[in-house]
């Protein structure tokens, strides 16, 4: 007999999403899955695994539900529960179609609590972590208070006779860690068929983890409210029961449900590219609902329009093909018009970028719009030498040291360009910490305040490198025992950083860094990048505009005595061609950074420029691999140069 195909609380999580992923999910010898591909990479992004263990310790003397197989995970659960008061880990419980394994589960009598633990972050002090001001729930916390409704009403079914209370316990940013090295305490290894688990480390029990910083807070007011209230999904609305046994009854029978295209195709994971072996549902969904074929999808749909908050209302009416949008029906609003404190507002708005996207026309024609005398006119306000610096950090869930809360910000990499007056241009700096255990907030700092000086006008792409400076700032000041020379770095990151209070500007220091992102979004747009302006989409087209690019970079002169120095690459050259003519992107010229992982995984590490913190790009997932892999010595070494020159080639593509 098969083993019945249970709506389970990943598959309904899914659903919410999207009720026709249902019917491609479990298929990978079919449908491509971007999220599936490595399990791993995952669980180093998230921090699950590891906040999971972190809070069964917490409750000292529970139980393990070990068990894989649902059947003996369910009989195994059933025989503990016979006793009057236990608790449980991964508790396996199921009713009719459903099932669910329970993070943590305590039985008292007739009263159980459901617990759920997410690696997501909150702060205990924020009144509206859960509701909005405006009274509805949080649109950050609905998808997880989703899934703990999924599980009680489950545990309601199973356990008609008892008193379900529910929970969520999450990564508290209220709070410090009372301990050092606690994060290293929990380890996450490769198991069978590279799914991934956590050892913890021998003699870590609930006195060794110091001060909780997981927060366990009832959420029965909002659980009570989604369950009493309608289920909404795209396609789908009604009655919260209702919805779950219809989307359990197509699971059971794997029925496909008909698609609801929409503005959340845009994150389907189950997207193909052309040249894939395995069947793209994105495709297959858009295929039906348009009656084209992958041709006309590919060619441009409103989910390609760059930046564009209305694809839902386009998508509604009927505009579906990038080639049906009108001019007013990209509209404007408000805060689309203008960025304020953005060049004054000077430039392209968001709106003409998009139009631009979308009719292939812009003032004066040719192959790019640029705004050269808005360029020259934010030119002439610079000093030098010019700096160029790029920063890769992390935020882990469990902190590395004592003092440090949930989700602080590590910052472990920099590199460092500058350009002088003559043109001449070097990498003058770097900085990379991979040192298992270590924060190497404090040695940045020092790195890079020495090695930016005093002088010239600083230059980053992206908000990011602000966002950090001011993190490593608050981090200084509330230090205890401060560093000896914490006033001077004090004052050197507050020269560089700009604060801004809704929308408006109540710092900026002396050399407050300039966003070279922003000037290529005001200024210049190229059809080739769809309307991006992340530094890797504008890097390619910029080096195939540019007749001094190809004339400057052709020859090997990058690591060359007499050339250009640099602290990576020897006799090295950055214009090469490709096979249609056009330069290869520089950033295809470098070794993967993961020689062990598929190219599609890869891609699914990159940001666009719009995310302010790159928590899952490949920077951030190597250093994680470093912190928690055994890895040989020269593996370590070729991944360490392998960031090294990805981050030296981010400085050098902003010059």
């Amino acid at each position: 007999m098969s083993n019945p195909r249970y709506l389970t609380k990943s598959r309904f999580k899914l659903a919410v999403e999207c009720p026709t992923k249902l019917y491609y999910t479990g298929k990978p010898e079919r449908y491509a899955n971007n999220q599936a591909d490595d399990a791993f990479l995952a669980a180093l992004a998230d921090g699950g695994f590891q906040v999971g263990e972190l809070a069964k310790l917490m409750f000292p003397g529970g139980i393990e539900v070990s068990a894989t197989g649902n059947a003996q995970a369910l009989a195994q659960t059933a025989e503990l529960l016979r006793q009057d008061r236990v608790t449980l880990f991964e508790a396996a419980i199921a009713h009719g179609p459903f099932l669910v394994r329970v993070d943590i589960l305590r039985k008292n009598g007739d009263t159980v609590d459901l617990i759920e633990v997410k690696a997501k972050s909150f702060s205990s002090r924020n009144p509206h972590a859960f509701r909005a001001k405006r009274g509805g729930l949080n649109s950050g916390m609905l998808p997880y208070l989703q899934d703990v409704a999924f599980q009680r009403r489950v545990l309601e079914l199973a356990f008609p006779g008892c008193h379900i209370r529910s929970h969520l316990m999450l990564a508290d940013t209220e709070q410090r860690s009372s301990v050092a090295g606690l994060n290293q305490r929990f380890k996450i290894r490769r198991r069978a068929g590279d799914r991934p688990g956590v050892e913890v480390a021998k003699g870590t029990d609930a006195g060794s983890i110091g001060a909780p910083l997981l927060t366990q807070t009832c959420v029965d007011a909002y659980v009570d409210q989604i369950l009493s209230g309608p289920l909404k999904a795209p396609g789908f609305e009604g009655p919260f029961d209702e919805v779950i046994h219809d989307w359990a009854k197509h699971y059971q029978a794997d029925h496909r449900i008909a698609p609801a295209i929409g503005a959340q195709c845009g994150r389907c994971e189950f997207r193909a590219p052309a040249n894939s072996t395995l069947l793209s549902g994105f495709h297959t969904c858009w295929g039906e609902v348009l009656g084209c074929d992958r041709v006309a999808i590919d060619a441009g749909t409103v989910l390609d329009l760059w930046n564009f908050r209305r694809k839902q209302e386009l998508i509604d009416l009927g505009v579906r093909r990038l080639s049906d949008v009108h001019e007013e029906d990209i509209g404007a609003t408000s805060s689309e018009l203008d960025e304020v404190g953005d060049l004054g507002g000077e430039g392209l708005t968001p709106r003409q970028r998009q139009w631009m996207q979308v009719s292939g026309q812009w003032p004066g024609g040719g192959a790019f719009y640029l705004d050269r005398e808005l360029v020259r006119r934010e030119m002439a306000g610079w000093s030098w030498p010019l700096h160029f610096i790029d920063f890769e950090t992390a935020r882990v869930a469990i902190p590395f040291f004592a003092g440090q809360r949930p989700y602080g910000n590590i910052a472990f990499q920099f590199s460092h360009h500058r350009m002088e007056r003559d043109g001449s241009v070097a990498h003058v700096g770097e900085f990379l910490s991979l040192e298992p255990g270590l924060c190497p907030n404090l040695a940045f700092v020092r790195a890079l305040q020495a090695s930016l000086g005093s002088e010239g006008t600083v230059f980053m792409w992206s908000p990011h490198e602000n966002t950090t400076l001011r993190d490593l700032l608050r981090e200084l000041e509330d230090s205890e025992p401060p560093p000896p020379d914490r006033d001077a770095l004090c004052t050197f990151l507050r020269e560089l950083i700009t604060v801004k209070e809704n929308g408006q500007i109540v710092h900026q220091g002396r050399r407050a860094m300039v966003d070279l992102c922003v000037l290529a979004r005001r200024a210049f747009f190229h059809p080739a990048t769809r309307g991006s302006s992340s530094i890797k989409k504008v890097l390619p087209v910029v080096m195939a505009a540019s007749p001094f690019l190809r004339e400057r970079y052709s020859p090997p002169i990058y690591g060359t005595p007499g050339g250009i120095p640099s602290r990576n690459f020897t006799d090295w050259s950055w214009w090469r061609p490709g096979p249609d003519g056009q330069p290869a992107s520089p950033y295809d010229l470098l070794p993967p950074v993961f020689n062990d992982l598929p190219a599609e995984v890869l891609a699914a590490l990159e940001v666009d420029e719009d995310q302010e913190l790159a928590e899952s790009g490949s920077a951030t997932t190597a250093w994680a691999r470093m912190q928690f892999e055994d890895s040989p010595a020269l593996e370590r070494e070729q991944l360490r140069q392998a960031l090294l020159r990805y981050c030296e080639l981010d400085t050098l593509a902003m010059v």
